[in-house]
């Protein structure tokens, strides 16, 4: 069955996730801000401020545009942990992997032509490794981000040049398709947006007429 698609687009602040946003037109995208940050360019784009799971969950359950962005997706993990800091119950842990495990059921759940981007914070490993940030190791082991979806762009710079990597060089979790993308492309997401329509035959982000 095709479903919705999640696309993880991680990285550490000021990476340029959020600024990948600046092509997209209002009439694209929703996008959810979970912190109630401002876009870091100027843009008539329409942004949910301080979204939670069930404002994002019901937006997409309705599925009214093909393209969604969740920026900032850890903080829904990590204002959860803040909620619930004072229980000594380590449930908690596996609530909070169930909470974020069943928004991207959500997601998988859209139609096949829905995309839903999760701009999130990276963090590094003990070993080095760079992967999407949670809240501790024994969420780590319940859940992998990373292993639930077939796309994870990871986002760098070098103070002047911004872009995603879209493979591994074994030292981040980026991967993408073979033949999908090069190794580093310029973080326009609405550019990446359109390249994964056209690889899996999907519907355009929005129809021709519309346009």
């Amino acid at each position: 069955m095709i479903m919705g698609m999640p696309v993880f687009v991680i990285g550490f602040s000021g990476s340029g996730k959020s600024a990948s946003l600046r092509n997209f037109q209002p009439d694209e995208v929703g996008v959810f801000s979970v912190a109630g940050k401002r876009l870091p360019f100027q843009s008539p784009l329409k942004i949910a401020m301080n979204s939670s799971y069930q404002t994002i969950e019901t937006a997409l359950q309705r599925n009214s545009l093909r393209a969604y962005v969740i920026d900032d997706s850890q903080y829904l993990l990590a204002f959860d942990s803040f909620r619930r800091a004072k229980e000594s119950s380590y449930s908690k842990f596996t609530d909070y992997a169930v909470a974020f495990y069943q928004l991207l059921d959500v997601i998988k759940h859209t139609s096949p032509d829905t995309i839903v981007y999760l701009l999130h914070h990276a963090e590094e490993t003990d070993r080095g490794m760079i992967k999407a940030k949670t809240i501790g190791k024994m969420l780590d082991n319940q859940l992998v981000l990373e292993g639930l979806c077939e796309i994870v762009l990871y986002a760098e710079t070098d103070g002047k040049k911004y872009q995603f990597l879209t493979q591994s060089n074994g030292f981040t979790t980026a991967k993408s398709p073979m033949g999908m993308f090069p190794l580093e492309i310029d973080n326009d997401l609405k550019a990446v947006d359109a390249r994964i329509r056209e690889f899996y035959h999907m519907q355009p982000i929005i129809e021709e007429e519309k346009k």
